[in-house]
């Protein structure tokens, strides 16, 4: 009898693991998005990331995003859900650094005036909590503007000019900025 209950109770926990591994990714209240961006020389730079938003998805309430829901001073997985990815089919220059052609995560450090961008080697993890300081690949400011109005959906968004793009970090009244530039 206690062997049946052990195997009925596996069977359970395998089924809930394998329902929520099939669950609908945009019915989530941070959906997936991505954003990507094109060299001059046809080359790409994507991210895939989770978009939060402002009003809690529960109760519908505006909440106070950066230094509130996002503590400031500690690593964020910039985004929601699984990591924020960074792939990239040609080797980049971030804040002076060379980041290889491949698949990376990517971490941020938002504070009041000033953040800090992490480009992590360690792919496919959930994000939090940040265990990954062996596997970073850099660490380099970012460029922080107050947005004119609110922005509701965390949003990334890239500008290229030439041989390189402006990444956007975008969410509440924040602009944080970064350029990737291909390596030559």
């Amino acid at each position: 009898m206690k062997r049946q209950t052990t195997f009925l109770t596996i069977c359970v926990f395998a089924l809930n693991v394998f329902a929520l591994a099939q669950q609908d990714k945009s019915k989530r209240p941070s959906p997936p998005a991505s954003a990507e961006c094109k060299l001059a020389d046809g080359k790409t730079i994507k991210s895939d990331y989770s978009s939060p938003r402002i009003k809690d998805p529960k109760t519908g309430e505006v909440r106070k995003i950066y230094g509130g829901l996002v503590p400031y001073g500690q690593v964020w997985r910039t985004g929601a859900n699984e990591a924020t990815t960074l792939v990239t089919d040609t080797d980049l220059t971030i804040g002076g650094k060379t980041v290889p052609a491949g698949s990376y995560t990517v971490f941020t450090v938002p504070n009041e005036d000033k953040w800090i961008f992490i480009v992590n080697k360690k792919t496919a993890e959930w994000g939090i909590p940040y265990k990954y300081e062996s596997d970073e690949l850099l660490r380099t400011d970012m460029k922080v503007e107050k947005l004119s109005s609110p922005m509701e959906n965390f949003t990334i968004t890239f500008h290229p000019h030439g041989n390189a793009c402006m990444m956007h970090l975008e969410w509440e009244n924040t602009n944080a900025s970064v350029e990737l530039a291909e390596k030559k």
